[in-house]
């Protein structure tokens, strides 16, 4: 499901950023320039919603549903841990430049004595 949530997303995106790199901006009339027409129209200067503006926001409202979707699945994942519940060993590590100690596992802090 996911996966085909993520191809539709990708998709509507895509489709997104044509949409609006088609439409043109509210400046492109020569009328506009000077203010002219805008008291003339019904809908005001900006005019009737196109077929384009109404792609756009089935476009938006499609890509924001598919974002709280993906983000959904994401964090309600239920996918093994790759990381084991068993601690890490611990080893000692002595700083640069410095020896360390070797490390006895019989919990002995006395330093063992030879035997002569």
């Amino acid at each position: 499901m996911s996966i085909l949530l993520i191809i539709i997303h990708v998709l509507v995106s895509i489709a997104l950023i044509m949409i609006v790199l088609l439409q043109t901006g509210k400046g492109a009339d020569m009328g506009a320039a000077f203010g002219g027409g805008s008291s003339q129209t019904l809908f005001g200067s900006t005019g009737a919603s196109t077929f384009l503006s109404k792609a756009t926001t089935a476009a938006a409202i499609i890509f924001m549903v598919t974002s709280l979707g993906l983000a959904y699945l994401s964090s309600h994942r239920t996918v093994a841990s790759v990381v084991t519940d068993s601690p890490a060993p611990v080893e000692s590590q002595a700083a640069p430049g410095t020896t360390a100690p070797p490390a006895t596992g019989s919990g002995d802090t006395q330093p063992a004595k030879s035997a002569e």
